[in-house]
């Protein structure tokens, strides 16, 4: 068998650095980081240009919402990364560290309560370039959600976010309508004329806002804020993340929570162990207690040494 002229090491530090070799072949794909999922029209040019240039004409998507370019031979990685780096784009995305965020589209979508674009380009600032050096016991996926639609699986991540609006009725702009469009929007059954006036079971609701965006009369108002769940994954053995015991309403509790989240895996977690198996070792309330506290913070140094 004729032997390869790339090693299993340096195929090793290449998938490291983003490059996952072709099956069978001497070639590689370039994970490119998108950062939230969306790219300028010159980045994406860019990237076009690149694949015709390096690989082999062609550009896929990744379910992690990175683009993937394939073809590229040993010889012509270096150059490769010096093309897309003009354009401010990077490879990477691989290994036992925090991976890219993955986001929906947010406001731009007609559920949408918070801007995903924004906090999870924050979060991958902080989290995936921020702690790009620092090493976990296994990979850390962060997924943030607009709204309960759940489409980019939050709840299917070690840490997912998901927009909230925490409905309020008023009873003295309540009409009293005889067909409520707020009734009617309700996926749930939570939003229910009683004695006349809407009222809302918040053991039914799941704070999706659509009571409140049909009624013409501006009779829900409401809070909006982030749910956080934590420990969920998907692959070869799955769990469903469980939400954390308050709904956010900062931003800066969100990226707070997010940090714990992430160096509490840094400290406890045994190698190789997901995040939620770390979970359910230590405890479910224990977990909780300790990223609401923000102790874990606390002892970033030492966790980081």
């Amino acid at each position: 068998m004729t032997e390869r002229p790339v090693g299993s090491t340096e195929e090793k530090r290449l998938k490291m650095l983003g490059f996952i070799r072709n099956r069978g072949t001497d070639r590689f794909s370039a994970r490119v980081i998108t950062g939230n999922g969306r790219l300028s029209a010159s980045r994406m040019r860019c990237l076009t240009e690149a694949a015709e240039k390096f690989g082999e004409g062609m550009v896929s998507f990744t379910t992690r919402q990175t683009v993937e370019i394939p073809g590229i031979e040993y010889e012509k990685i270096d150059d490769f990364i010096k093309y897309i780096s003009a354009a401010g784009l990077e490879t990477g995305g691989t290994g036992p560290l925090v991976r890219p965020v993955v986001s929906c589209k947010g406001t731009i979508c007609r559920y949408g309560l918070i801007d995903t674009f924004s906090l999870s380009g924050e979060i991958h600032k902080r989290f995936y370039q921020g702690y790009h050096g620092v090493t976990l016991p296994h990979k850390f996926k962060i997924a943030v959600g607009g709204c309960p639609n759940n489409c980019v699986k939050p709840e299917l991540n070690d840490v997912g976010i998901v927009g909230q609006f925490i409905p309020s009725p008023s009873s003295d702009l309540c009409r009293s309508c005889r067909d409520c469009s707020a009734e009617k929007a309700c996926p749930t059954g939570a939003a229910r004329k009683t004695d006349g006036l809407l009222r809302i079971d918040r053991t039914m609701c799941i704070n999706c806002g659509l009571c409140a965006s049909s009624c013409s009369f501006g009779a829900v108002d409401g809070m909006k804020g982030y749910k956080i769940l934590i420990g969920g994954r998907w692959g070869k053995k799955s769990s469903r993340g469980r939400a954390l015991g308050k709904v956010f309403t900062d931003t800066g509790e969100v990226l707070a929570a997010v940090e714990s989240a992430v160096l509490l895996f840094r400290e406890k977690g045994a190698p190789g162990e997901r995040f939620a198996d770390m979970i359910e070792r230590i405890g479910f309330s224990e977990t909780e207690r300790e990223i609401l506290s923000g102790e874990v913070v606390s002892r970033r140094e030492k966790i980081l040494e």
